[in-house]
């Protein structure tokens, strides 16, 4: 991993950005590539065909042209790649959010089909919390459509981000292979880079729920999937409540539209309703369920 090292003032201690540069370079070995910062108009580029390899969009539209990269970096902000002997198979961007850089925002982040099951994503992840603990940024957030559950369990899980809020339909229309033709609600989520809890699942530790255990311990069931593969409703009246959602949306959207689209209203009114009463996501269950405990009157 190149390109991390920069002066940073003490308000995250020495020890947690050494800690998050030494686990952000084991990821990237695990995963067999080398992550580095990226800034030269053809590496910048490769990153934006990257991306419109990935997401498919129609006509000839990118989900992030070069000149925008090329800018942001100008400005200080983050674009990294993920290389394996020089082949780019992933890359992330980020960029600042907030007065006098006190939070970054990444804004997106994908692996090649070639890279897939190896681990880059995580990779990737990790470098952009070294990188940012080196700015003194201490929090990264980002958005991500909350029934893609493979996505749930790598943010709430794997990174141990916390959901922040429902946000209906965040980008309007988005037509490509991956989001549909739909509503694109998303998830806005937090990551405390140097939270206890975000330092454990960057050395490999983190925090896990099973919501068996919780079905046996009381725990409702606000939303699940139906015998048809469809959404089916139920109470949310408990401490804790599970919201489920399909095993795979991308492939249901592309081959039933309509059940899709049923599915987004009922976790729209589930998760994002329970979000608006101040309930709290506490975790995803990798079988498929929102973890919320929500205060009782």
């Amino acid at each position: 991993m190149t390109n991390l090292v920069t002066n940073a003032p003490d308000l995250v201690s020495q020890a947690v950005r050494d800690e998050a540069v030494v686990a952000a370079e084991a990821a990237a070995v695990a995963s067999g590539v080398e992550v580095r910062l990226l800034t030269e108009v053809s590496q910048l580029t490769a990153v934006s065909r990257l991306f419109g390899s990935i997401w498919r969009p129609g006509s000839d539209t990118r989900p992030v042209p070069t000149e925008l990269l090329r800018a942001m970096v100008a400005a200080g902000n983050y674009v990294a790649g993920a290389f394996d002997h020089g082949e780019l198979l992933g890359a992330c961007f980020g960029f600042f959010g907030h007065p006098r850089k006190g939070s970054l925002h990444s804004h997106i982040a994908g692996v090649a089909a070639p890279g897939l099951g190896r681990g880059i994503g995580y990779a990737l992840k990790l470098h952009q919390r070294g990188w940012a603990l080196l700015q003194d940024v201490s929090l990264i957030t980002w958005t991500f459509d909350p029934l893609v559950r493979r996505n749930a369990h790598f943010n709430l899980s794997k990174l141990g981000t916390h959901p922040l809020r429902y946000l209906p339909d965040f980008y309007g229309p988005m037509v490509d292979d991956i989001n549909g033709s739909g509503d694109t609600d998303r998830l806005l989520v937090g990551w405390d880079l140097a939270s206890p809890v975000v330092r454990a699942a960057a050395l490999g530790e983190p925090g896990r729920l099973d919501a068996a255990e919780l079905r046996d311990g009381g725990a409702a069931i606000a939303l699940s999937v139906g015998p048809d593969g469809g959404p089916l409703t139920g109470s949310a009246d408990a401490p804790t409540v599970l919201v489920a959602v399909p095993p795979d949306i991308e492939s249901l959207r592309r081959n039933d539209s309509a059940l899709g689209g049923a599915w987004r209203v009922a976790l729209r009114e589930a998760l994002g309703g329970l979000m608006a009463q101040d309930a709290r996501v506490v975790g995803f269950d990798r079988a498929g369920w929102y973890v919320i405990a929500r205060e009782q009157s």
